[in-house]
């Protein structure tokens, strides 16, 4: 059996390796050099790609050497700056397995947004974008609720996806359940897939500091997932803030092993983690991953 046949289907691609970027903030040789030997390890399946911002291309790819890495490239610029980071991806040679790009104007996300489709239609015109290449969309969390779901539409109307900010280096980037339960009713009303970035290191909502100054709650991976497949299969609003605010791994783990979790991924695609080994380690804690025998999560 191939390494990509070893894990549960739930679980494969399920992280982006984010390791440069904090709290983790690994050195990009070390990063690149980490990301290429795990793919000879069991659990090779769960890590998607490597995600990089725009401005760290050129670095990349002196540390990757004749190493191609399948890229989640970040946009740190806006609409405007896509093409330049597309462009620079290119030069590079490393295939872009996804784009992301946070709309910067949270007065009017739906002008940034509608600025976001022209700058990838005429990327894709000018053939630095593929057809097929997701395109993640981050809509500021302040300004209107109408404003969110205004831009929301337009994501959807162009076919991009959507990309939920569940934590980072301050207390307020960590959305109440409430909030990112409504993100996910948007999501799955517009037949939008999501990813998510930040503070979903462990696979249980729990409170910590790691990074922080003060401790706070911090979602869980699994809780998410789960509230996905709940939301999709029509749970109410309460029900799914209910599953994103459980703590109890062993009753999760129980229901995810009963739960369709292969078909909430066709909504929850991914998240981006500069840690693989604290989700794994998870994952097989909670026994919803099994090693091969005499082999560790390493």
């Amino acid at each position: 059996m191939s390494n990509r046949e070893a894990l549960p289907a739930p679980w494969r691609g399920l992280i982006d390796d984010a390791a440069i970027f904090p709290p983790g903030a690994a050195a990009l040789p070390d990063a690149v050099a980490a990301y290429a030997a795990r793919r000879d390890e069991w659990y090779a399946d769960l890590v998607g790609s490597f995600v990089v911002s725009d401005v760290r291309v050129p670095e990349l790819r002196a540390a990757a050497g004749s190493e191609t890495l399948p890229l989640s490239l970040v946009v740190t610029g806006g609409a405007g700056a896509i093409p330049g980071a597309l462009g620079l991806a290119a030069k590079a040679g490393d295939p872009v397995a996804g784009l992301e790009v946070a709309l910067r104007d949270p007065d009017d996300p739906v002008g940034a947004a509608r600025r976001v489709a022209a700058a990838c239609d005429a990327a894709r015109n000018e053939g630095l974008l593929d057809d097929d290449t997701p395109v993640y969309v981050e809509i500021p969390h302040v300004g209107s609720t109408a404003g969110w779901l205004a831009a929301a539409d337009v994501v959807a109307e162009n076919e991009f996806r959507l990309k939920f900010r569940t934590g980072g280096l301050e207390p307020h980037l960590f959305p109440a359940a409430h909030a990112l339960a409504r993100w996910i009713d948007a999501a799955l009303d517009r037949e939008t897939p999501f990813k998510c970035t930040a503070g979903l290191h462990h696979a249980v909502r729990h409170t910590g500091a790691e990074g922080l100054d003060q401790p706070v709650d911090q979602h869980g991976f699994l809780n998410v997932l789960l509230a996905t497949r709940r939301a999709f299969d029509g749970a109410t609003p309460a029900d799914v803030v209910e599953t994103l605010e459980r703590r109890d791994g062993d009753g999760l783990a129980a229901e995810a092993r009963d739960a369709d979790l292969a078909g909430a991924r066709r909504w929850f695609t991914s998240f981006g983690s500069c840690s693989v080994r604290e989700p794994l380690d998870d994952l097989v804690a909670l026994g919803l991953v099994e090693p091969p025998t005499g082999s560790d999560a390493r």
